[in-house]
Order: C-alpha cells, then sequence, then structure tokens
C-alpha cells in the first residue's frame, strides 16, 4: 500500500527546498504535487480561459512575460506545465504535479472541489483537506508526495526539514480568528494581507517569553546614625533559574490510499471436441457387420472442456508502525547575576562626629560611616 505525504509550508522558498530535495533523494517527479498561492503574480497570470485556468508551456514566451523573480523556475523545474487558475475562496494559484489536473473543468465547481476534491482524493479526511486549502487561501504553499510504504517515513523526514506548519497548531490559530470551515465564498487575500498573517503565525506559533526583571537600587546618600539607631543594609544576589517548557515543532500528516493495478495471469485450458464424420462407401457386408447389423442402438460422446476459475487472498505482506522517539540533549545557558557588594571604611579616632545636640554639651562620640 502506498500513502501520500502533506505538508504545508508558509514561504515558496521552504516548500521548493523540500521539492528538491525529495528529487534529490529519488523521488519521482510525477509523485509530487505543489500548489502555491499566486496572488502577486509571482508565476504569471491566467487568462480567463478553459474555465479559469491556463496550462502554461514551462518556456512559452508569454509566459515568461508575465513572470516576475525566479520563482516560476521553481515549478517549472518540477514539471514541463505550470496550471495557473483562480480557485473560489483560494484566489490565484499556480499548480503542477498530479493535484493540478484537479483544476481543470468541472472541477472548479460551486465547492471549489479542484483542491479539496484533490486531497480527498489522495486520501486526506475532507476537515482536514480545509484547513490546507484555507492555508493556501492565507498565502501558503502546499507540497503533497506519493511514496510507497518502505520510503514515507523517508518523504516526511524531508518535509519535516524544511519548516512545514504545525497543522495542529495552525488549525487552533485559524479557530482563534473565528474560521470554523472552509468557504468558498470568503474574498481572496491580498498579498498585503498575506503579509500581516504570517506576522501573526509567528507571534502565535513562537510567543517570546518575557521576564520582567526590576531592580530597586539603594539611595547613593550619606548619612549619620543616632545612638540607639541601626540601619540594615541589605545584601542582594540574583540567582540564575533555568526552567523548561515544551514547545511544538513542525510536522506531516501521513495519508492511506488504496491503489488497483490490473493484474494479467495465463493459465492452459484442456477442450474436447466431438468430431461425427459420415461418408458413403461400398464394400461388402462382413461378419462382424451382421452381427451389428438391423439392432438398433445408441452412442454418446459428452465434450468436457476447463474453464479458469479465479479467487483472490488477502494477506498482510507489512506492517508499518507509526511513533514517536524522544531524545535527550543538554544545553548550557549563560546570564549575568547581580550581587550587592558593601565595603566598610574604618575611621580614624581622631575623626568625631557630633549629633543629637540638645543644649550645651561637650559630650563627643566616634562614629563610623557607612
Amino acid at each position: 500500500m502506498a500513502k501520500t505525504i502533506v505538508g504545508l509550508f508558509d514561504t515558496f522558498a521552504h516548500a521548493q527546498s523540500a521539492v528538491n530535495d525529495l528529487i534529490s533523494a529519488g523521488f519521482n517527479r510525477d509523485d509530487i504535487s505543489v500548489v502555491a498561492n499566486n496572488a502577486s503574480g509571482e508565476f504569471g497570470t491566467h487568462d480567463g480561459s478553459h474555465h479559469g485556468v491556463n496550462v502554461s508551456q514551462a518556456g512559452g514566451d508569454a509566459v515568461k512575460g508575465a513572470v516576475k523573480g525566479g520563482m516560476y523556475g521553481g515549478l517549472t523545474a518540477l514539471a514541463a506545465t505550470v496550471a495557473l487558475a483562480l480557485i473560489p475562496g483560494v484566489g490565484p494559484i499556480a499548480a503542477v504535479g498530479p493535484l493540478s489536473a484537479f483544476l481543470g473543468g468541472a472541477a472548479l465547481g460551486a465547492t471549489a472541489g479542484g483542491i479539496l476534491g484533490g486531497l480527498t482524493g489522495l486520501g486526506v479526511p475532507e476537515h482536514e483537506a480545509g484547513y490546507y486549502a484555507e492555508g493556501i487561501r492565507r498565502g501558503g504553499t502546499l507540497v503533497t508526495v506519493h511514496a510507497d510504504d518502505a520510503r514515507a517515513n523517508e518523504a516526511t523526514s524531508i518535509l519535516n526539514r524544511h519548516h512545514p506548519v504545525d497543522m495542529d497548531t495552525r488549525a487552533e490559530y485559524y479557530k482563534s480568528t473565528g474560521f470554523t470551515k472552509y468557504d468558498e465564498k470568503l474574498p481572496a487575500y491580498s498579498p498585503s494581507q498575506i503579509e500581516e498573517e504570517r506576522t501573526r503565525y509567528t507571534s502565535y506559533t513562537a510567543p517570546r517569553a518575557t521576564t520582567a526583571s526590576t531592580s530597586t537600587s539603594m539611595a547613593a546618600t550619606d548619612r549619620t546614625i543616632n545612638t540607639g539607631e541601626t540601619v540594615s543594609v541589605p545584601i542582594v544576589e540574583e540567582h540564575l533559574a533555568v526552567g523548561k517548557r515544551a514547545v511544538e515543532g513542525g510536522g506531516a500528516r501521513i495519508h492511506t490510499r488504496v491503489i488497483e493495478t490490473p493484474v494479467t495471469e495465463s493459465v492452459t485450458l484442456h477442450e474436447e471436441h466431438v468430431t461425427v464424420d459420415r461418408h458413403a462407401v461400398n464394400r461388402p457386408v462382413t461378419s462382424a457387420d451382421l452381427n451389428n447389423a438391423f439392432q438398433e442402438t445408441s452412442i454418446e460422446l459428452r465434450e468436457r472442456s476447463e474453464v479458469p476459475v479465479v479467487a483472490k487472498e488477502a494477506r498482510v505482506v507489512e506492517e508499518i508502525t507509526v511513533g514517536k522517539t524522544a531524545t535527550e540533549r543538554t544545553e548550557t545557558v549563560t546570564d549575568t547575576v547581580r550581587r550587592t557588594d558593601v565595603d566598610v571604611e574604618e575611621l580614624n579616632r581622631e575623626d568625631t562626629t557630633v549629633y543629637n545636640t540638645t543644649g550645651t554639651t561637650n559630650k563627643t562620640t566616634t562614629s563610623g560611616r557607612i
């Protein structure tokens, strides 16, 4: 059984790097699909024909004239043609690979079945397909790769190396903005709205922990101490407390689908055929002929033949174990801590200070100064 691995990327650059690694690893280009938001027209413009789809040849001069930057080349490196389409609820998109086949003709129906239908056809649950479609609407790039069971984990690992979106976290973000399900009636995002969304993603998925640090400095004043008074000088020392918290990283979903493969087998069949030949003769009657002459007899012959018998048996030929592994690592945290230090200065005996005088007195008191 084969699997389809699906990954959503916030930037086309990350998606393109992931696809390049897939191809370098030997995955078939024909098994890889890319659907990118084309709100800014980086990949060209569709002409409104073919039910809203313009399938552009990689080397066409007209297409080259409409292309901005080098992003178009990143798509044409994957396939000979790029489908440029306007999807209800998503807006302009550019697509290559098997998913692009769902973007033509009736696939662009009232339910924007091109993307949703294509993903559900690959085995993606409908509600998850809605999140992926919303991700493309908000400026993302979708990558799918069809892989055998033996290489599904390898494809997942390659996608994970290029910062895919954690769809669980992103789904929670969509819900926080009022999203309930994909709606093709909503307007497409503009390039400026897409940039604003990416800024909000960063603050939502990777909030920076801030620690309020305040310190109260002692007043740098000189004072004297009366008899019977005491002054406490606090010695303040900071200690570094290092904790840890769990954060979610990227990931990929694995979906399975059933593939029907025609099988042809040859079998040798035995057949019997009865032949009856009748022809005129003219010879003398023999004694053997007289023994059987003038008697009623019945001779019966039956034809037999073999026919193919087909039976199918389902057998478990391989098992895929899906799980997570955990590793431990030690990270050294370096920071600066502060401590109050106090210098005590001894004064000479002759250094005296008179204080608390009430009336006339000749009393002197030896004191220190802090």
